[in-house]
This record gives C-alpha cells, structure tokens and sequence, in this order.
C-alpha cells in the first residue's frame, strides 16, 4: 500500500493549462494575472477591488502589514505557539516581540493575556483555521495571519477583516497555492493597501524612496486563480474529511468561535512519537503540528502552549485523500491510541 502523506498541494490539469498560458505569452512578471488574482481575491473576500496586493510569500505580507501600520521598533504581540515567521518579520523592522501564551485548551492566542499586554501591536493566527474572535481586543493594532484560515469566518465576517489588516499564504501545504509560494495583503483601509502597493512597486520610480521587490509572478497568480476558484471545492472537502474523523470519535481540538475551516485535524494524544510511529508502520504519515523547540520561547511561563507541544498529532486532511484512505487512517488510530 502507498504511503498516506500528511499533506500535499491539491492541483491538477487546469493548472497546468493556465500557466502553460502564461509561459506561451512570454510575459511571466507581475502582469495582468496578478491584478486579476488580486481583484478575484477581493472578490471571495467581500471587499472592494484594489483592497487587496499580492506577494511574494506570506512572510513578505506579514512584514509588509507591520510596515503599513508604521511598527517599526514598536512591541508588537504574538503567540509563541507559532511559526518562526512572526518573529521574523518583526525583526526585519528592529520591533520587540513580547511572546503570549496559548489560551486554555486552544492552539489560539490567549486573548485576556493579549488585552493586558500594553502592545502596540500585535499579530494574532487562526491556528490550525480554528477563528480567534478578536473583537473585544480594544487599543492594539491588529494583523490577522490568516495563512491556516482562508474562508473561516466569525459571525459572517471573514477572518482577515476584523483586524486593521490580514494576511494570508499560499506556500504549497496551504489551504491553496500559488504555485509553491505566495501571499496576499488585505484591507478595508485604502491607504494602507495603496502604502503595500506602492513599497512592491519598486522599479522605474522617479522619487528614490526606498522599496523591495515582494512581487508575485504571473505564472504563479495564473496558478492562484485556479486554485481560488477550487476553493470552496477543498474548504467543502476539508469538512467531510473531518466529520468522518468526528464521527469515529477521535480526540479532535476544535474552536468554540465562529465557522472554522479544516486547514488541521489535529488530535489530542499521551505519547505523540509513539502514535505517530504506529502510523507510519501502516503506512501513514502524521507530525506534531508544533514541536517544543519549534515554540518562539518554551519557559514555563509558556504553560499551555508547552503542553499542545507534549499532547497532539496532526492528520492527514487534504481534498485529494479519498475515503478509503480516510477509513485507512481511522483504522490505524483504533489501533495506536
């Protein structure tokens, strides 16, 4: 029996077809295909077009987001239950972190902890696409990384529009790609879309200001553009996936705020190592989501966050498993937990 990965990028023959478009044209720079993608963006987002500027990687639209809000060596407050991204794009503006524990019982920030942080900012995920109802969060500026929660929504409003600005990925295990990398900037503020805009768009500029090139390709908004319009598709698969996972009973961590998506079936077990080497003896593939020195700090003031590092596995849930594969995987768990 083939090997069940834990994860892989969902693409097929349409994109192919579309960026074997994009090469025969000759043109494959940021073009025409990338204000497409940005305007069919804003479009599965609600928001107006021009609201939305796409990236280089989702790194690239977590520094630009810190950028537009003038952060530069401001506290900014994030999740040490978290990728290393955060913390890199911080550094990139000399910003001092001020690291947060998980809250109770979620892979999410603790929001009481964050209103008491004095920040000035701070960058909350949307851990595993599980919402962080962050409304109540009054006098700290606020960048939603959406890069595990496209789609996910709180009370109708989709996550990346409640903060100041949101963020999201399209690096290849993401709930889309673009092509392997990718990220899109987000906002309800013109002004601060039109600062990301103007900082990506570096060359043949007559003032002499600084800038960067975070551009995208159009090759991979060609990509993007597929993928996009198959979202709704994978977000639907996704949830299947994960019922059939509820429905055997299994430990799963879920969100008690809004309508997630399935970016992660992440369960709750006593020995992650021995579970997961269970698995792969039947042929599955499954990891700790986050490792203890994968967390931005692990000092015992780190509680919570330290203990999801001791006590999940993430499974398989990508829109190409097919159900035998899940009653594969379901089978394998009855026998390793």
């Amino acid at each position: 029996m083939a090997m069940i990965e834990h994860n892989r990028p969902t693409i097929g023959l349409k994109e192919s077809r579309a960026a074997s478009k994009v090469l025969a044209s000759g043109y494959v720079s940021q073009g025409s295909e990338v204000e497409k993608f940005e305007n069919e963006f804003c479009d599965f987002m609600q928001l107006p077009e021009n609201h939305a500027v796409a990236l280089s990687s989702g790194t690239a639209a977590l520094f630009m987001s810190l950028f537009s809000l003038d952060l530069q060596k401001k506290v900014i407050a994030m999740p040490t239950y978290t990728c290393s991204a955060l913390r890199n794009a911080s550094a990139m503006l000399q910003a001092k972190e001020l690291l947060i524990d998980s809250e109770i019982g979620s892979p999410n920030i603790c929001r009481e902890s964050l209103k008491l942080s004095g920040a000035d900012a701070a960058i909350v995920p949307h851990m595993f696409g599980i919402p962080s109802d962050i409304r109540k969060v009054k006098d700290v500026k606020i960048i939603e990384d959406c890069a595990q929660s496209l789609g996910a929504s709180i009370d109708g409003e989709k996550v990346g529009l409640i903060g100041d600005v949101g963020i999201f990925s399209f690096y290849a295990t993401k709930l889309m790609t673009s092509g392997g990398q990718g990220g899109m900037f987000v906002s309800r503020d013109q002004g601060l879309v039109d600062k990301v805009r103007d900082f990506r768009d570096f060359d043949c500029r007559k003032d002499r200001k600084y800038r960067f090139n975070f551009q995208m390709t159009d090759l991979q908004a060609s990509i993007g553009r597929v993928q996009l319009k198959k979202l709704p598709n994978f977000l639907e698969r996704r949830e299947e996936i994960f019922e059939q996972y509820k429905c055997a009973n299994l430990p799963l961590i879920e969100g008690i705020n809004g309508h997630p998506v399935y970016y992660r079936a992440v369960i709750a077990v006593e020995d992650p190592d021995k579970v997961i080497n269970r698995l792969l003896d039947c042929n599955v593939r499954s990891i700790v989501p986050i490792r203890d020195w994968g967390l931005l700090d692990d000092g015992p003031e780190f509680k919570y966050a330290r203990q999801l590092t001791k006590s999940t596995i993430s499974l398989p849930i990508y829109p190409s498993l097919t159900n035998r594969d899940v009653r594969v995987i379901i089978n394998a768990l009855e026998k390793s937990l």
